[in-house]
């Protein structure tokens, strides 16, 4: 992947750029094209602000965001993009990456991380998609037009510009001037405040019965050493007077559930997925890799007592203590069958606003040969999100849930070129269609589970979920 030095800011002044791109563009045999990704830091701007302002209807987009460390990132458009399904997604997705920056040259102004071409994924949980009109495909990975990334007090804006024999240089030069000039008047700008309670909504929770006998046959093939554990879903249909406003729902999800990735994954075609999960699939930064095994929850107490006392019940529960194992000791397994040698840390809590769950932290050395896509592959799905064992369990889940998982519970995120990137499990999620939406949430069942306590578990999670919508 080639790489043009250039001093920062220069070719807004000047024509560097522009020489460039008609350079690339002379470059171009028939029917070939090349990439050229640049990087610029420009003004503190936030980049939920930047994606409400440029993103039009027909676009694909990503936005992605971890509060607790200052960081969120937003991709606009595609210039290029894969869509696919079946069992060899991820690796047709990794040879898409390949192939990419095969044709990739960068204009570098930055040596910050957030710099240089990144791809945005999103997988279903299935290999395919049952539902036939489900508005994702089962694999989504594009490379964005715009990208605009915020860390800390630092903005970073990357541009893929598509060059071909016949592609307009003025008119792609023009654009890129334009959007900086747009993200500096947009600069320091959020959204307002919002009143959570201000719209009245229609709850629709169907078949609580029906879910409430799926619980009770799982515990009875958990009895039967049929399986050790499965995660049972359930949705909640909302409908609304007014379109859900997306901007807002995630302006209100970061505010609500600062500890949590919030994420949204446009189709282009006006349905949206979005929620606040606290589940990280993997990331790696430069070659190190961490990832999460979160699995056993308690409630939030109302008061400081209450809350110990629930932290300390969930710290000592057999039943929620075994389930946690299992997760760890599935993660550890994947990772050393790729050849990684994985470090475990001490368990801890991790506390969310209105629920708490037992978080293990696991670190390794990223071999050089192992590719990000290949470690997605390879733990997705987790037993926090499927159960024990797996290909058993997902084949009981598709029997007893009656609706299409989608992109719920499934691996979401983005990768850059350095083999740095940031996936989360799609949970604590919504598919938003204009006025409708369906949120999900599930619950993992054990030896020892309580039916009922289940569903009030959901249905705290399903709450939670509600409030941020408008």
């Amino acid at each position: 992947m080639p790489v043009l030095p250039c001093r920062p800011n220069t070719y807004l002044y000047h024509n560097e750029l522009y020489q460039f791109l008609s350079h690339c563009q002379q470059n171009c045999v028939a029917d070939s094209s090349r990439i050229v990704n640049i990087s610029l830091e420009v003004e503190d701007v936030d980049p939920l602000v930047v994606l409400q302002e440029i993103e039009q209807p027909n676009q694909l987009s990503f936005y992605f965001e971890n509060k607790s460390n200052k960081s969120a990132i937003a991709a606009i458009d595609a210039v290029a993009q894969l869509q696919t399904s079946g069992v060899n997604r991820f690796s047709q997705a990794q040879k898409f990456v390949n192939s990419c920056l095969d044709k990739i040259i960068k204009v570098d102004t930055s040596n910050e991380a957030s710099t240089g071409p990144h791809f945005f994924c999103s997988f279903s949980f299935f290999n395919e998609t049952a539902q036939i009109d489900y508005p994702f495909p089962a694999a989504t990975i594009f490379l964005p037009r715009w990208q605009i990334s915020r860390y800390g007090d630092r903005c970073i804006l990357v541009a893929n510009f598509l060059i071909e024999q016949e592609t307009n240089l003025s008119r792609l030069y023009q654009d890129w001037c334009q959007k900086i000039r747009t993200i500096n008047l947009l600069k320091l700008q959020s959204n307002p405040e919002n009143n959570y309670n201000s719209i009245s909504r229609n709850q629709q929770i169907k078949n609580i019965k029906n879910f409430k006998q799926s619980i009770i046959s799982s515990l009875k093939l958990i009895e039967s050493n049929y399986f050790q554990k499965i995660v049972l879903a359930h949705p909640l249909d909302v409908s609304c007077e007014t379109p859900f406003n997306l901007f807002q729902s995630l302006e209100n999800l970061r505010n609500i559930h600062p500890g949590c990735y919030v994420f949204a994954v446009s189709n282009g075609k006006g349905q949206n997925f979005l929620g606040a999960s606290p589940e990280r699939l993997i990331s790696i930064d430069n070659q190190q890799l961490n990832t999460d095994a979160l699995a056993g929850s308690a409630p939030r107490g109302k008061t400081l007592a209450e809350d110990t006392k629930l932290a300390n019940c969930l710290l000592n529960s057999e039943k929620e203590r075994h389930e946690h194992r299992v997760v760890i000791d599935f993660i550890t397994q994947c990772l050393y069958e790729l050849g990684i040698v994985p470090q475990t840390l001490s368990p801890r809590l991790r506390q969310l606003s209105n629920i708490q769950h037992l978080w293990t932290p696991i670190q390794a050395k990223l071999p050089a040969n192992v590719h990000p896509l290949e470690i997605v592959a390879a733990l997705h799905p987790t037993p926090a999100v499927a159960g024990v064992s797996r290909d058993v369990a997902c084949t009981k889940i598709q029997d007893y849930e009656t609706f299409e998982r989608g992109l719920y519970a499934a691996p979401l995120g983005w990768l850059d070129d350095r083999g740095n990137c940031e996936f989360i499990v799609g949970i604590r999620s919504a598919l938003i269609d204009r006025d409708r939406a369906r949120l999900y949430a599930g619950a993992g069942i054990v030896a020892g589970s309580n039916p009922d306590r289940e569903i009030a578990e959901i249905q705290l999670k399903l709450q939670a979920l509600l409030k941020a919508l408008v």
